[in-house]
């Protein structure tokens, strides 16, 4: 019994180790297992280690059929888009979105990972059975939660997850309301090479979250700061001015909720697009931004907004000479404020979005088709512009304007809209939604069998309400007449269309609607008659439009076949053999 017992307590006598400080510590050990002989493999790529160099850490590629994809999880999705172990000179992105309170808690304790020794790292990246290039790939697929889950495994995994935050360059957050400032630092602080940031924000925006996003990413370039209906954005004018001017590199800022600045003062010679939605009653935009190349001011519909317009459109002429995209959307724009962006001389400007100006007229389209000839996209969405401005559109852009944004404009009609599609060869995006109204559209139509009902209407009415639409055009892509509701009748013969709006065009007759467009893959129907639904989708998927192609006849010498028209051929086909028949493409009609 004591030679049993004296056995046992030899397999769990303690050992002596020696810390990096120097002082010794007693532990437990574990019971002693069987002696087994080192491996003739490499751990981390399988070749015998003799004469060997390992490949894993250099050229492990994504794209080889042997790279490892986790099963045991469905929910593990593409997180981390680190395609290979970080180099000094490689980098990649960390792209989720996440849950930021589902990570709370699991990150690594600041002297667990001063701890850290580098000299055992290869040993541990081989525990579990996988080589380091198979972990690397596994572990960049988890979302945060799951990264640092698996930190806690071992060393090894816990210095892989650390060198892939360290590898990340984008990163993509949702920032729940019960989410601590802090914990959305102690993220970034784990990515201090992270370019580009996006937080979907849930709780209020503070000038503690800029102040954190800039002490905890030096590199950042790119930043996108939305929120949710909730959440509010404190941050104010002043507050936005330094955070833009200590960030030296950064080129890219959009805002959404920004109705406490005030006012604000952005300094910056890196900042090439600006983005800021909700702006309200602000006493100064200023913007000395030279390499600014995008812009978008979005104001909400609010009467009492003191917002001088005309100022702001000034400034931006003058300090930011290199524009090229302006996007206002305000319901105080006015033809003052269109002089003041003509008088700009802005020559890089190719895309000009005044959206929601119900003062903008057929003067301030004159005024914009003299100064900037070259624009690609115009959107005067909301205005009050007529037929006639449109006849100045086309005499001046039909080379260059590809997009072309008329909805909400009440005097516009049908013959505006089809003389448009008919002299502007290049256009591929025209929306016209509510241009084509019906006055009575609170009412319902009456039939047009009772003669009693129609004397009630003015002709003005009728008018309006009874308009046709025929549009044949090569190269128009997307078609919106959503909300046309005076629309009656509708012909289409586009080619190239791939998406039709038609939501809500209540009084289209299905017997006068026409739909050639063989390439058509949506079509927007929602609050439409039902007999006209039945009608699009009989015309997007007819058999019986499916184009029959020429026989083929080979040459007399032989070397070539060629097309021939059935009345030139000699000979007769038969149509189960000889002809090949086109089927069209699926297209999705689409109620909701």
């Amino acid at each position: 019994m004591q030679d049993r017992r004296h056995q046992n307590q030899s397999h769990l006598s303690p050992r002596r180790l020696t810390t990096p400080g120097g002082a010794a510590a007693i532990i437990v050990a574990e019971p002693k297992r069987g002696k087994k002989r080192g491996s003739y493999t490499c751990g981390r790529c399988g070749l015998p280690k003799k004469g060997h160099s390992c490949y894993v850490g250099i050229t492990t590629d994504t794209d080889s059929p042997n790279s490892i994809t986790p099963t045991h999880a469905p929910d593990l999705s593409v997180a981390v888009s680190a395609t290979r172990p970080p180099s000094r000179h490689f980098r990649r992105a960390l792209s989720f979105d996440d849950d930021v309170s589902d990570i709370h808690g699991g990150f690594p304790e600041p002297e667990d990972e001063d701890n850290l020794d580098v000299g055992d790292t290869v040993a541990d990246l081989e525990s579990g059975g996988f080589p380091a290039g198979c972990l690397w790939e596994i572990l960049r697929r988890l979302p945060p939660a799951g990264l640092l889950a698996a930190a806690r495994v071992s060393r090894g995994w816990r210095e892989t997850a650390k060198r892939l935050w360290k590898a990340a360059e984008e990163l993509r957050l949702r920032v729940p309301a019960r989410a601590q400032v802090g914990l959305v630092g102690s993220v970034l602080q784990k990515c201090p090479g992270i370019v580009r940031l996006s937080l979907r924000m849930e709780s209020d925006v503070d000038a503690t979250m800029l102040a954190c996003i800039a002490f905890s990413c030096p590199n950042l370039e790119f930043m996108e700061i939305s929120k949710s209906e909730t959440a509010i954005n404190r941050i104010t004018g002043d507050e936005l001015g330094r955070f833009v001017a200590d960030k030296r590199c950064l080129k890219s800022l959009k805002m959404e909720g920004c109705s406490n600045l005030g006012g604000f003062v952005l300094c910056s010679s890196s900042l090439s697009t600006l983005w800021l939605s909700d702006l309200y009653s602000l006493s100064k935009m200023v913007f000395n931004c030279p390499n600014l190349n995008e812009i978008s001011l979005e104001f909400p519909c609010q009467e009492n907004d003191s917002t001088d317009l005309t100022t702001v459109v000034d400034g931006l002429g003058r300090n930011c000479p290199r524009l090229q995209n302006i996007h206002i959307a305000s319901v105080r724009l006015s033809h003052s404020v269109v002089l003041a962006l003509t008088a700009a001389q802005l020559r890089w400007l190719r895309m000009l979005s005044l959206v929601l100006g119900s003062e903008i007229t057929d003067a301030s389209v004159a005024a914009i088709a003299s100064s900037y000839p070259n624009l690609e996209l115009l959107d005067l969405s909301g205005s009050s512009i007529s037929d006639s401005g449109i006849g100045m559109i086309c005499n001046v852009f039909p080379e260059t304007l590809s997009r072309l944004l008329l909805a909400l404009c009440p005097n516009i009609t049908s013959s505006g809209i089809q003389f448009a599609t008919a002299q502007l060869p290049l256009l591929e995006l025209m929306d016209c939604g509510m241009t084509i109204c019906d006055p009575n559209s609170q009412n319902p139509i009456p039939d047009e069998s009772s003669d009693s009902a129609l004397k009630h209407i003015s002709n003005t009415k009728l008018h309006l309400i009874h308009q046709k639409l025929i549009i044949k055009h090569n190269r128009l892509k997307k078609l919106s007449l959503w909300g046309c509701s005076g629309l009656d009748a509708l012909y289409l013969n586009c080619p190239a269309l791939n998406d039709l709006n038609l939501n809500s065009c209540k009084n289209l007759h299905p017997e006068r609607l026409l739909l050639q467009c063989p390439t058509l893959e949506s079509v927007h129907a929602s609050g439409c008659q039902e007999l006209l639904i039945g009608t699009i989708e009989r015309q997007v998927s007819d058999d019986s439009a499916m184009e029959n192609l020429l026989p083929c006849k080979r040459l007399a010498d032989g070397s070539k076949r060629v097309r021939v028209p059935h009345f030139l051929s000699a000979q007769s086909y038969d149509d189960d053999k000889k002809q090949r028949r086109v089927e069209r493409r699926q297209c999705n009609v689409l109620l909701s």
